[in-house]
């Protein structure tokens, strides 16, 4: 019977989420659970007036030497002197988050990446775009400020995007700070078991893996994002998993030193998640820290989601 079967898959993955997901967290992930509330009506609310820069330097207070001086974790748009009405944490943010927003009275938007298609935020090339134009207008027109949180978040102790992915899918009590980037599973699961896992738990629909879906995993390296083939590369070469677990790739670097290594006889297998459905839980660990720093200001996560179609 092949493997790829829908049933074969629905019975793993019930007994692969019943065996998986505990609940005990992990020494050092206290007061980090991932909560998935609905948005929250944006508005007036009683309490004290807070500012964009009181929730930038709250946030960067628990990031060991921030802020940085070489970062790209600065404000994209509007003053952070502004009183905040609500705050949207999300991965993009496109021009459908940003009306998403402002229809929820929001006026505070944290990225984990970048607003204006470029790693740096550079706008000179941009000058007179049109894309760029009427994305900066929408912004400025509603009072929208925007600063990203990307090398912060990343360098949070434990890293917040890793701990909301480790989250989602149950894995807390198999974390440990000195290896964060290393799962060693108490019993082996199936390849075709874990990815059934991670796409119910992340909400994704389509993966790209390569290796034997019958294969046993147990140890695992979860490396969510967009980090460069080198490190992808030396992480498998300084824990030998089983399965690699990625956000994306370059795919003339991480996929073939995969491929090369299987060919060699190494039980090795790859799961790649998509970029932004692989950080997007780290959006939603944001939330949860902001709703703690400050239970009065309305905070949600909007998820910028999938970026392509699929045939």
């Amino acid at each position: 019977m092949p493997i790829r079967r829908r049933d074969f898959l629905s019975a793993s993955l019930a007994a692969l989420t019943g065996s998986l997901m505990a609940r005990t967290p992990a020494p050092g992930t206290e007061g980090l659970a991932l909560g998935k509330a609905a948005p929250e009506a944006f508005g007036d609310h009683p309490g004290r007036t807070v500012t964009v820069q009181q929730v930038i330097d709250a946030l960067q207070a628990d990031v060991p030497g921030a802020p940085f001086a070489d970062t790209v974790d600065t404000i994209k748009c509007g003053d952070p002197s502004t009183p905040v009405r609500g705050i949207v944490t999300t991965m993009f943010p496109t021009d459908e988050i940003i009306q998403k927003a402002i229809d929820l009275g929001a006026n505070f938007i944290i990225p984990h990446e970048p607003t204006f298609f470029s790693g740096g935020d550079n706008v000179q090339w941009l000058a007179d775009d049109p894309v760029y134009k009427y994305k900066r207008g929408l912004l400025e027109k509603n009072g929208i400020v925007i600063w990203r949180f990307h090398d912060g978040l990343h360098a949070h102790q434990p890293d917040g995007v890793r701990m909301g992915v480790i989250q989602a899918v149950g894995w807390e009590p198999y974390f440990s700070a000195g290896d964060p980037s290393l799962i060693n599973l108490p019993s082996a699961a199936s390849l075709a078991d874990l990815i059934a896992l991670f796409k119910k738990s992340l909400g994704i629909e389509h993966v790209k893996y390569i290796g034997d879906l019958a294969q046993p995993c147990s140890r695992i390296v979860v490396c969510p994002g967009a980090y460069n083939g080198r490190t992808q590369m030396n992480l498998i070469q300084q824990y030998r998993p089983e399965l690699f677990i990625c956000g994306e790739i370059r795919e003339w670097e991480t996929n073939q030193y995969v491929l090369d290594a299987r060919y060699s006889g190494q039980k090795i297998s790859l799961l790649i998640l998509g970029h932004s459905l692989s950080e997007e839980p780290g959006l939603e660990w944001l939330r949860t820290q902001l709703k703690i720093k400050f239970p009065e200001v309305p905070v949600t996560h909007l998820p910028s989601g999938d970026p392509f179609q699929w045939e």
